[in-house]
């Protein structure tokens, strides 16, 4: 049995590299996740709580952005700060 500290023995990408690709990819989830709350909250003739959505939508994209730009520059070979 693992513990919640698998530093890269069982899934072989160590810790810092697996939270960078998980974050990467909770940002792009909830791209997506705060799309389906917007339409919900415009149906429901609620403007403010659709640009609510909207709003925590695009710090999710621009998380998202960062996040991808860290794994290129990463994979390309850039320092990065690998070690």
């Amino acid at each position: 049995m693992t513990t919640s500290h698998e530093t890269g023995q069982v899934t072989g990408t160590i810790d810092k590299d697996y939270n960078l690709i998980w974050f990467t990819e909770q940002c792009l989830s909830n791209t997506l996740r705060m799309e389906q709350y917007c339409r919900d909250a415009e149906r429901q003739g609620d403007s403010q709580l659709a640009e609510f959505f909207r709003k925590a939508q695009g710090e999710s994209r621009k998380g998202a952005e960062q996040g991808k730009a860290l794994l290129a520059q990463r994979l390309s070979g850039g320092n990065g700060g690998r070690n």
